[in-house]
């Protein structure tokens, strides 16, 4: 097996047999979260790493989704929690109506806008919408997403000490006998005996407890991971008030970061700090029906769900790029954790220096953003909510200073955003938003090219228009307008580039 990616005849289709049985004879965790493991004689579902005794071939069955086992009366195993691995990258890589399905599920959309929400925002009917999920993910929407509050549940009953009445209306349940029926039917246990299971764990092996109004969280990923690269970037594009990097000795790495979300049901604060096998966050000043999303927005902020094996393996066939990749394994492409941010931050890093960048955003921050007093000062600041669209659509041309024609430019595009003419979201098709974003006045190819990057995920973005990377291609002698052997990666293929460039300036990266 060469690559951590799992072969399927058909997009969504169950996975290949023989592929994933050798990867569950293995344990091999590349495959956690790509797809479960059904085992019929026992009654539970499991990730490929389990370490429990390895199944007899013809007592297994693959599925791509928790939902999907749980839908044939599968529970979660209590030995592996197989619920607790990286979202599976199918959903980046593939831009079918499926992938980009899950995107949303994972994000909460049918907690809050229901099933209706979710076709509406998918462009399908909820009709056309179950037909085709079922089909290729083995569940509906209304299954998949009660698979993803069964989750959210058990972070919250064993990584909190809420009621848990208050925990089943945190997660998205309509009620406390819901609540309950699931958490029985998914893992076995009632909420109860879930969080003493909890207990009974050695701490040191698991989550400690949140203290009261936050959740602490460890988040898995596929290594490797190049993590001096996220933090340049981080640092780099850091709007003061909004994130900060924080160099802290105690910190296993070195440093955290430090960052407001905003989140369906208010804004949070998210506390990150890397490790060499998993994220660390707390998550304070939370309402907890946003955890979900928070959690999700974080996974993709920081590209946690990434097949970085299979993505590294494909371009290392590139003689040009396999000095690159193997003197920076694992490096990621950094996502968005609010697309309307996204965009009217990347405009207003258009054709000036990241410091001229960060100059404006900050001045947007410090004059539209909503304060969180009841946060406590971040260096110095009080941590501030990065403006919404109406805000700067209302009051930024009093703030934005720099020729009249890029102010318009953003004001209008933070119009179109405010007004919902434009609705960037995880669940667009990559191409779609790309095609949304050019007819936007002020917004060219490398804007919508690298917003589209990283809104959607998608892996296969060529940033061919960014001066560092044309600038990097020409030092290694590659030709830009032939890359298609770099496909589905070239979003990786891009930041190999561009800290090949920054590392020769003298960047630590």
């Amino acid at each position: 097996m060469t690559t951590a990616s799992v072969d399927q005849a058909v997009p969504g289709s169950a996975p290949d047999f023989d592929r994933c049985y050798r990867a569950v004879q293995a344990r091999d965790a590349r495959f956690d979260g790509q797809f479960f493991v059904t085992v019929r004689t026992t009654g539970i579902y499991c990730r490929p790493s389990c370490p429990a005794q390895t199944p007899r071939p013809h007592n297994v069955a693959f599925v791509l989704t928790a939902a999907a086992a749980q839908q044939q009366g599968y529970r979660a195993c209590r030995r592996c929690a197989p619920d607790a691995v990286p979202g599976s990258p199918l959903w980046n890589v593939n831009a079918d109506m499926s992938a980009r399905a899950m995107r949303l599920i994972a994000d909460g959309v049918v907690e809050r806008e229901g099933v209706a929400g979710l076709a509406a925002r998918l462009k399908y009917s909820p009709r056309h919408l179950n037909r085709v999920l079922t089909d290729h993910l083995g569940a509906g929407p209304l299954a998949l997403a009660r698979a993803h509050r069964a989750t959210n549940a058990r972070v919250l009953i064993q990584c909190t000490a809420l009621p848990m009445s208050d925990v089943a209306f945190a997660a998205g349940f309509a009620s406390i006998r819901q609540f309950n029926d699931t958490i029985r039917a998914v893992f076995g246990l009632t909420p109860t005996e879930l969080r003493r299971l909890r207990h009974r764990r050695d701490r040191s092996q698991s989550d400690a407890v949140s203290a009261p109004g936050s959740v602490t969280l460890r988040l898995p990923f596929r290594a490797p991971y190049r993590w001096t690269w996220m933090r340049w970037f981080l640092s780099a594009h850091a709007a003061t008030g909004v994130e900060t990097v924080i160099d802290d000795a105690d910190a296993t790495l070195g440093w955290r970061f430090r960052r407001v979300i905003a989140l369906p049901h208010g804004p949070a604060i998210a506390d990150i700090e890397p490790h060499d096998d998993h994220v660390g966050v707390v998550l304070s000043h939370l309402d907890m029906r946003d955890l979900g999303a928070a959690v999700n927005r974080v996974r993709r902020l920081l590209d946690l769900d990434a097949d970085i094996t299979a993505a590294e393996e494909s371009l290392a066939a590139d003689p040009t790029l396999r000095p690159l990749i193997e003197g920076a394994p694992g490096l990621r492409v950094p996502g968005s954790l609010d697309p309307a941010e996204t965009i009217i931050r990347t405009m207003l890093g258009q054709q000036v220096s990241l410091a001229a960048a960060r100059h404006q955003i900050d001045r947007l921050v410090d004059a539209l953003g909503r304060p969180l007093h009841d946060a406590g000062p971040t260096d110095g600041d009080v941590p501030r909510a990065f403006p919404t669209a109406a805000a700067i659509a209302a009051d930024g041309r009093a703030v934005l200073r720099g020729p009249s024609r890029r102010i318009d430019a953003v004001i209008g595009v933070a119009e179109a955003l405010a007004e919902g003419r434009v609705e960037p979201h995880v669940g667009v098709d990559a191409s779609d938003l790309r095609a949304q974003l050019i007819e936007l006045p002020g917004i060219g190819p490398w804007t919508a090219d690298i917003v589209t990057m990283r809104v959607t995920g998608d892996p296969d973005v060529l940033l061919a228009n960014d001066l560092i990377v044309a600038r990097a291609a020409a030092d290694l002698g590659v030709d830009l307008r032939d890359t298609h052997h770099w496909a589905p990666w070239r979003s990786y293929a891009t930041m190999h580039l561009w800290r090949h460039r920054l590392a020769g300036s003298g960047e630590a990266v």
